[in-house]
C-alpha cells in the first residue's frame, strides 16, 4: 500500500491477532500488520473508521488502497451497493504498542452477542462477538500523533478533570486516565449495563472513580454529576456516550453550573434507537446548543 508521508490519515489494512472478553459488555480484539508501522495514534480517545465485512464475505470490500487522495476512496467506496461496501464504523484505538505493531480495539456489545443476550445486535457487533484471529479488517486511521481524531485536549491552565462515559465510551475513557498527568484531580462516572463490567483502570492521576451500574439502578447521568464539587478553579470536562446523555449533561455543566463551553469537550458516540449510518443524517442537537450559545 502506498502511503503519503504528510496524510494524517491513511488506510491500514490489518487482520485479528486474538480477542479477550473483558466483562459482559466489552471483547478486547487485537490487531495486527505490517501496515501497523505506519500507524501513530496520539492516544487519549484516539478515534478510527474500522471497515468490516458482510457476512460471506472474507474481507472489507473497499476501492483500491493504492490512490493517495483518501477523499477519492471514500467517495469510491460510498458510491459502491450498501449490501456490498463494506460496513464502516467509528471506534477508540484503546491501545497501541510496537515490537511487535499491535493495536487493542475495545467493543462494547449489545444484544445476541453480550451476556444478556437481548435484540437489537448491529453489524458490528456481531463481527466482534464472532471475530476470529486471520479475520480481516481494514482502518483509515492516524499516521501522525497530532491530529484531530483526538478529541480530549486539556487546556494548560486546568487543575482538575471530570470524565464522563457509557460502556461505549469506557475505552476512550480508561486512555484518557493512563495518559493524565501525575497527581492530576480527576472526578471520573462510568455507566456501564452490569455489575461485571467494572474493571480495574491504571492512571497516575488523583482520581476518584464512581460506577454506575443500570442493573443496581444508577442514577440518571445528571443525577450522577450535580452534587459532585469540581475542585480547583480552572476545571476541564469530557464528556462521551450516548447522545441524549452527552447532550444533558453538556447543559448541565454550561448552562446551570456556568462552566465557558469550551472547557467542555462532548462527543455523542451513539443514540439511542439509531444505527451509526443514521445517526448521520440528523442533526446534531447538542452542536446547535454550542452554536446558539456562540451567537
Amino acid at each position: 500500500m502506498t502511503h503519503s508521508e504528510t496524510a494524517p490519515f491513511q488506510f491500514f489494512s490489518l487482520q485479528v491477532d486474538r480477542t479477550r472478553r473483558l466483562g459482559p459488555s466489552l471483547v478486547r480484539i487485537t490487531f495486527t500488520g505490517d501496515d501497523l508501522e505506519d500507524f501513530a495514534a496520539g492516544g487519549r480517545d484516539q478515534s478510527l473508521s474500522l471497515f468490516l465485512p458482510h457476512p460471506g464475505q472474507d474481507a472489507p470490500v473497499l476501492p483500491p488502497l493504492d490512490d493517495p487522495d483518501m477523499y477519492a476512496i471514500l467517495g469510491a467506496w460510498r458510491a459502491m451497493p450498501d449490501d456490498v461496501r463494506a460496513v464502516m464504523r467509528s471506534y477508540t484505538v484503546r491501545e497501541q504498542r510496537t515490537g511487535p505493531n499491535e493495536i487493542d480495539i475495545d467493543f462494547a456489545l449489545h444484544g445476541e452477542t453480550s451476556a444478556a443476550g437481548a435484540a437489537g445486535v448491529g453489524p458490528a457487533c456481531r463481527w466482534a462477538g464472532r471475530a476470529e484471529p486471520g479475520d480481516r479488517v481494514v482502518v483509515l486511521g492516524p499516521a501522525v500523533a497530532e491530529n484531530t481524531g483526538v478529541r480530549f485536549r486539556l487546556p494548560e491552565d486546568a487543575d482538575s478533570v471530570l470524565i464522563w462515559a457509557d460502556e461505549t465510551a469506557l475505552p476512550a475513557a480508561s486512555a484518557i486516565l493512563e495518559w493524565l498527568p501525575a497527581e492530576t484531580r480527576a472526578q471520573v462516572f462510568l455507566e456501564v449495563p452490569y455489575s461485571g463490567d467494572r474493571m480495574e483502570l491504571a492512571t497516575e492521576a488523583d482520581a476518584t472513580v464512581t460506577w454506575l451500574v443500570r442493573e443496581e439502578g444508577a442514577p440518571s447521568p445528571v443525577d450522577a454529576v450535580s452534587g459532585v464539587q469540581l475542585p480547583g478553579e480552572a476545571p476541564y470536562v469530557w464528556i462521551a456516550g450516548e447522545s441524549g446523555a452527552v447532550r444533558a449533561l453538556r447543559r448541565h455543566f454550561v448552562r446551570e453550573r456556568g462552566l465557558d463551553r469550551r472547557r467542555v469537550t462532548f462527543v455523542g458516540y451513539w443514540r439511542r434507537g439509531l444505527s451509526e449510518d443514521a445517526l448521520r443524517e440528523v442533526p446534531d442537537e447538542t452542536a446547535q446548543d454550542e452554536a446558539r450559545e456562540a451567537a
